[in-house]
């Protein structure tokens, strides 16, 4: 659908184009879903391209301001609509103002290596608010102090020692504790120090103080310090180093810090069951509340807090004299420091939701990669560009965003744009065969229907006949690529993710010829298994720049007997050679009746010459060198021509002999004086056959007489003789009138 589209990324667009057939027949509903960029270049209108940008409105926006109501960050709220994945960047303006009030909280380790400390301390109050009054209009200091856990190993336990753990006993000393609230925020410099007055100093065992415990009671306990809306901070006196998560362990004490204030008559009620808080879990604190941690530490000690520092931003470490004495100078320093250094952040964020910063920290200066700006001073605006990327769909959510060490924050709501806004009117449509109707360009089909576009009543065909029309040829359904669904193919995805799609889920554009490694050589598009080539490319896998000069001669391209492909002649009916010049296997036709009908004016296309000759140009010539060609016309006289081969397919220029060879008429004399000789040669050639006939036949009769006489039978004898004689004239006479009568015959002639 439009919104599973919508949701699974931000490049992603839906078509709900319904005019242009936008789906080709096999593809599922799923190819409506593309880049923007490919559904403009399928076709898809612009005005039907849903696609949901992010959305940035200020509900809040005053103007940056100093005095008495400073405003040092602008917008304070606003609304952003994110699609799922699609980053939105937006401005946040800071400027520092003058006069910004401060809440000081004095935090003093009490164990007794602090005794001088404590005796400076205790007549610090108006000369710390003098110097702060100096840098702002309005300054507030409180006092709170810490020792350690009264548990073994960390304190000594006999009861005595619980009630008086110092080592001087003419000293004045207070019983162990964890820590203990003394003064919330107070402009009054005298309550101050009176109320330090009263503090004295106590002791522990261990040197590890219970500094974390009392730093996160300073911090979540925010009505009993008296926090307000200004800069806080938080100074934290000591000469030792510190318990931290897992220590309370060695008192047996397994429950976690719950990072709550557990204030009971001032006193923390929980130190004693609660393990100290990690790191951690202090710096998250100190930055929800916006309170920035000054470590006043001595000599030997500046290494730790130095690293404890690095993993608590918008923290600062000084080094304290032997009593103290230089501490209003380290925290004004501090102070200065801190408030200088802008780092912009953000509170727990929800889930799904993720914040970057860049900023532009002065002019001039290259914007940095990270949310802060170094040396920034008063009346100096600072711009940060803040990125906020949604994951996914949520619900309404908000987050604050603002400077550390500063109560101003920007208030961030958020909400996702999951759906799609498609104006679709909700009735029947066309499109749905009138069962079903359309939402984004697809259709939404009624109870009891189904289909790509609601065309298949259930139980309407048997599933046999359904799957019959996803078959081509009684082959495979879909071609294996598909499923058939209601007679139809739903063609499934490509190994490269795009559509199989056609009738049969025949085609898809991703398995087209390559060349150098590269589908249509990079110069074309992939349709159904073949290349379409960009405008100057050509070739089955667009590998060739389109050119024809290779192939011309005399400008003429193959001689109009081929294609030029890829700059080389590919020739057709026969003829080959680089220009298709020659054909070698051709018989070269006379065509001998267009020549008669051309030249001459007779033969069998003599009544439609032009309509079947149209292909040939005659030329009658006086004389020719040679001829190609000797034809007897339907006079029985010889045609002379030359036929010249012309450019393209059956074209010739004939070169015809005007004169024919025509054969002359018969000699009658002749023919008459030799048929007479003839017939007197072959009358005189019987007369000499009977002549030799007779004579033998004499002679054969003469010896038979003569030797019949001898017998005396000559009687006989005689008579045969003269009847053979009769024979031959009888014989001789029909001979002669045969030949007389073939003689008139040739005479007639």
């Amino acid at each position: 659908t439009c919104g599973d589209c919508i949701k699974s990324g931000p490049g992603c667009a839906w078509c709900k184009d319904l005019v242009s057939n936008f789906t080709k027949t096999g593809e599922q509903e799923a190819a409506r879903c593309d880049t923007p960029a490919v559904l403009k270049e399928k076709g898809c209108p612009p005005t039907d391209i849903i696609n949901p940008k992010n959305d940035f409105i200020k509900i809040s926006n005053k103007p940056l301001k100093a005095g008495e109501n400073p405003v040092q960050i602008q917008p304070q709220e606003i609304q952003l609509d994110l699609r799922p994945g699609m980053p939105y960047t937006f401005q946040l303006h800071f400027k520092r103002a003058q006069g910004y009030p401060v809440d000081l909280y004095y935090l003093m380790d009490l164990s007794y290596s602090m005794k001088d400390d404590l005796e400076n301390v205790k007549n610090l109050g108006n000369d710390l608010l003098k110097e702060l009054n100096k840098i702002t209009g309005s300054a507030r200091i409180g006092f709170g102090s810490f020792v350690d856990k009264t548990l073994l190993p960390y304190t000594d336990t006999n009861e005595a020692k619980l009630k008086r753990p110092c080592s001087d006993k003419n000293e004045p000393c207070q019983p162990a504790f964890g820590f203990q609230h003394v003064l919330p925020l107070t402009k009054d410099g005298d309550k101050f120090k009176s109320m330090v007055a009263e503090q004295h100093i106590s002791g522990n065992l261990d040197p590890p103080e219970g500094s974390l415990d009392a730093i996160m009671q300073a911090a979540v306990c925010v009505n009993e310090i008296g926090w307000g809306n200004s800069t806080r901070l938080l100074v934290l006196a000591t000469d030792d180093g510190f318990h931290m998560a897992g220590d309370g362990k060695l008192a047996a004490i397994l429950e976690p810090n719950r990072e709550t204030c557990q204030l009971v008559d001032r006193k923390y009620s929980k130190s004693t069951l609660w393990d100290y808080p990690s790191v951690g879990q202090v710096a998250r604190k100190l930055e929800e509340q916006n309170i920035q941690p000054i470590f006043a530490v001595t000599k030997k000690m500046e290494t730790v807090y130095t690293e404890l520092s690095k993993l608590i931003p918008k923290s600062a470490v000084g080094v304290l004299s032997e009593d103290s004495g230089n501490v209003v100078n380290l925290i004004v320093d501090a102070y200065n420091s801190l408030s200088s250094e802008v780092i912009m952040a953000h509170e727990a964020l929800p889930e799904f939701i993720s914040v970057k910063y860049t900023s532009d920290c002065k002019d001039g200066e290259k914007p940095s990669d990270r949310g802060k700006c170094d040396n920034v001073n008063i009346g100096t605006e600072v711009i940060f560009d803040v990125t906020v990327t949604v994951d996914r769909c949520i619900n309404s959510q908000s987050f604050l965003i603002g400077p550390l060490g500063f109560n101003e924050k920007l208030k961030v709501n958020v909400r996702t744009r999951c759906d799609c806004e498609c104006d679709d009117i909700n009735q029947p449509h066309p499109h749905c065969k009138e069962k079903g109707k359309v939402v984004c360009g697809s259709c939404r089909c009624d109870p009891g229907f189904l289909g790509q576009h609601c065309e298949c009543q259930v139980g309407q065909k048997d599933v046999a006949s359904l799957k019959a029309q996803c078959q081509k040829d009684n082959g495979t359904e879909c071609e294996g690529k598909g499923d058939c669904v209601c007679g139809r193919c739903q063609c499934h995805l490509t190994e490269g993710g795009n559509n199989f799609y056609g009738e049969f889920c025949e085609c898809d554009d991703e398995h087209c010829e390559k060349y150098a490694n590269k589908q249509c050589a990079g110069h074309g598009k992939c349709k159904c298994g073949r290349c379409e080539c960009n405008e100057g490319y050509e070739g089955a896998a667009c590998q060739c720049a389109k050119s024809d000069e290779d192939c011309k001669i005399d400008g003429i391209v193959c001689h109009e007997r081929g294609k030029c492909v890829c700059n080389q002649c590919v020739c057709q009916g026969g003829y080959k050679g680089p220009s298709c010049k020659v054909c070698p296997t051709c018989q070269r036709p006379c065509q001998e009746s267009c020549v008669e009908c051309l030249a001459f004016g007779t033969g069998p296309f003599e009544k439609n010459c032009l309509e079947n000759c149209k292909h040939l140009q005659h030329v009658m010539v006086e004389k020719l060198i040679k001829h190609d060609c000797r034809v007897k016309d339907k006079e029985g006289c010889w045609m002379l021509f030359t036929m010249t081969e012309q450019l393209g397919f059956d074209k010739y220029i004939v070169n015809v002999l005007k004169d024919r060879e025509c054969p002359e008429g018969p000699n009658i004399a002749a023919i008459v004086g030799g048929s007479i000789a003839a017939v007197a040669l072959i009358g005189l050639l019987i007369l000499l056959i009977i002549k030799g006939v007779l004579y033998a036949s004499d002679l054969r009769e003469w010896k038979r007489f003569e030797k019949d006489r001898k017998h005396e039978k000559t009687s006989v004898t005689g008579i045969t003789t003269v009847l053979f004689r009769n024979c031959l004239v009888i014989l001789w006479i029909w001979a002669m009138h045969l030949v007389l009568r073939w003689h008139k015959a040739i005479l007639k002639l």
